[in-house]
């Protein structure tokens, strides 16, 4: 077998470099040399290196995005019309940096219509800056760290270096294009997933985190009917939701877990978890369900409509209590009744908590105790009592634990307590923030596709929502789309790798 080779050479200043960069590299090692590389000699080419590779994209990211620039004199978009405007030139962050590129704008018909850039509109940019390379990289870096960290962060890296403002104006960008088709897109995630063939139980868990919001002050917290005010002033509650499936051992599956900022009756809240369980027992109509959540109203009123939604079952959803609430209520009521963690306080709660979770009648037995406890007591100590007891009074018949021990069913909404801290309190509730609903809730969005395992699923559909068709209405007297020479490109000073069948290939310059 033959072996042929072409040497390439790119001429652009990017490439010599690179090539000029790897050529001393290779002259530096020729032979034995007399002495070894000092110990700093590595870090140091591999840093070099990396900035002319990314140099070199830029260029080649550059000369790509040039050519979905538009060059014909009329071009409808959206079935309006748009003439051609002036040529100028704009700067882009890519994900190796940033590229200035020139390219033709066009204004509408109407004068109420924006002036536009097809190219931007072609090739996907996103909030009129960044590649979709690049919002991708920056999206995911703000679902997790503020802007301030995710601009240290790819500072650090070495790539693409985006400011905080504008990692920020990132997620506000994205977010509307989300919320516009939130329905359709999370129904098109949903049904590129499976249900696992040993899932047995469908738990679904509702509960709330206050976060701080902007515009909340004490004229807004008063009481409403029915309820009364709680949390810090300036705080509302971020609603979260979750879905999971578990097996015959209670073993969890997969969660997808939901969070919206404050709304009244977290009705968005509850549109997503109705449509997630009706997607799932479409496919399952035969799992169990259960409805997991603590001890308050809103939340067991907010499944059973959620439930109210459903396609009828055997058997009605079991409701159960977080075991864990159940004891931190257990743990209040000991230490009203027998002193503040005193040994005797200690001693009847780990004695009355084995009590719940394994004797069956656990909650009745509980019950008997703090009655009696709040008939002999006084003042603060009988209120704190009476506190506890009406909670057991109102929770218990969710509280037969030993029962669900033996259909091993989950007793701890572990999941869900997880996904409020990690959804909103480890993001939202950093020092000195405070969120408008739409900021805080581009946050969430995608905190949430990360957590629930969609967000390769989601992007694609959300990056693919800024790219649009432009139909040319009028050609220019040239061409309508501006086309590029083509010409052979070599990298200077490289010497190439001997490989079977290689050849040449012509690209733009």
């Amino acid at each position: 077998m033959e072996f042929c080779h072409t040497d390439i050479f790119l001429h652009s200043a990017a490439a010599k470099q690179l090539a000029e960069l790897l050529q001393k590299r290779r002259q530096k090692w020729a032979g034995q040399p007399a002495e070894l590389p000092d110990m700093n000699d590595f870090e140091d080419y591999e840093q070099e290196l990396h900035k002319a590779v990314m140099l070199l994209e830029c260029e080649l990211v550059q000369e790509e995005l040039s050519r979905y620039d538009v060059t014909a004199e009329e071009i409808t978009v959206e079935k309006k019309t748009y003439r051609k405007g002036r040529c100028s030139s704009e700067t882009y962050l890519t994900a190796a940096g940033c590229v200035t590129v020139e390219r033709h704008l066009y204004v509408g018909v109407n004068a109420k219509d924006k002036t536009l850039c097809p190219m931007e509109l072609r090739s996907g940019l996103i909030s009129g800056y960044f590649t979709p390379r690049a919002a991708r990289q920056g999206a995911y870096a703000m679902a997790h760290l503020t802007p301030g960290e995710s601009e240290a962060l790819f500072a650090e890296i070495g790539n693409m270096q985006p400011s905080r403002s504008s990692l920020d104006r990132l997620t506000k960008a994205l977010s509307p294009h989300w919320e516009t088709h939130r329905t359709i897109w999370e129904a098109q995630l949903r049904q590129a997933e499976t249900v696992p063939t040993h899932a047995d139980v469908l738990a679904i868990s509702v509960d709330g985190v206050m976060a701080p919001i902007r515009g909340v002050d004490k004229l807004e917290k008063t009481e409403q009917p029915g309820k009364h005010a709680s949390g810090p002033t300036g705080y509302k509650e971020v609603g979260c939701g979750t879905v999971s499936l578990y097996d015959r051992e209670a073993a969890r599956l997969q969660t997808v877990r939901y969070a919206r900022m404050p709304e009244n009756k977290k009705v968005t809240l509850q549109q997503q978890l109705e449509t997630e369980v009706a997607s799932i027992l479409a496919l399952r109509p035969n799992l169990r369900r259960i409805h997991l959540a603590d001890g308050a109203k809103d939340n067991w009123r907010l499944m059973n409509d959620i439930e109210a939604l459903l396609p009828a079952s055997l058997e009605p959803p079991l409701e159960i209590v977080d075991y864990y609430h159940a004891c931190e209520h257990l743990k209040r009521g000991c230490d009203a009744a027998w002193g503040e963690s005193t040994p005797e306080s200690k001693q009847y709660f780990d004695r009355l908590k084995t009590k719940l979770k394994e004797t069956d009648g656990g909650a009745i037995l509980i019950l008997r105790v703090l009655r009696f406890q709040s008939s002999t007591a006084k003042g603060n100590r009988r209120k704190r009592l009476e506190a506890e007891l009406t909670y057991f009074r109102n929770q218990h018949h969710r509280m037969h634990y030993p029962d669900y021990i033996r259909l091993n069913l989950p007793i701890a909404s572990g999941v869900m307590e997880a996904s409020c801290k990690t959804l909103v309190t480890q993001r939202l509730k950093r020092s000195g923030m405070a969120w408008a609903n739409a900021g805080g809730q581009a946050i969430l969005t995608l905190r949430s596709l990360v957590q629930s395992n969609r967000w390769h699923s989601a992007w694609p559909l959300l990056s693919a929502d800024f790219r649009k068709s432009i139909k040319i209405s009028k050609l220019s007297k040239s061409k309508g789309i501006k086309t590029h020479k083509t010409q052979t490109i070599n990298f200077s000073g490289f010497h190439p790798v001997r490989m079977p069948g290689y050849q040449s290939l012509p690209l733009a310059g």
